[in-house]
């Protein structure tokens, strides 16, 4: 992993005990995320199967970002479910960010169950040009 975010999966005892994180806590699934790094940021991909916006909740505290889910199942009107075999999943993950990294310019896409992030480079952590002058 590189050093700009860090998973940090294991909440401890305080964060479990929580009310906000108790729903969470034990049944969660740990989705698979890819990060990518650029020049400019860091693109993480996490995998959400079955989740909407609705059930999606991410937020950014300090150093840390959360993403938290919850999986749907949407019934046709008129139906009900009598058997299934794909249970509905709660999904929490939990990333440590670098000071690099800047929290305030987040933005993020769901599209059929991909989560999309993209956190960009502070201004003083992106590469630049010097300029040299001749005398």
């Amino acid at each position: 992993m590189n050093s700009d975010i860090q998973s940090a999966d294991r909440p401890s005892r305080h964060d479990a005990e929580t009310p906000e994180n108790s729903r969470y806590e034990v049944s969660a699934l740990t989705p698979p995320v890819d990060v990518i790094e650029d020049v400019s940021g860091i693109t993480l991909y996490a995998d959400l199967p079955g989740v909407s916006r609705e059930g999606l909740n991410l937020h950014v505290e300090a150093s840390t970002l959360t993403i938290e889910a919850e999986s749907s199942l949407k019934v046709p009107d008129g139906l009900k479910i009598s058997h299934t075999e794909v249970a509905l999943g709660r999904f929490r993950r939990v990333f440590t960010l670098s000071k690099e990294l800047d929290t305030e310019k987040v933005t993020a896409e769901l599209d059929q169950g991909v989560l999309k992030l993209r956190i960009p480079k502070a201004s003083h952590a992106q590469p630049r040009r010097i300029e040299v002058k001749t005398g």
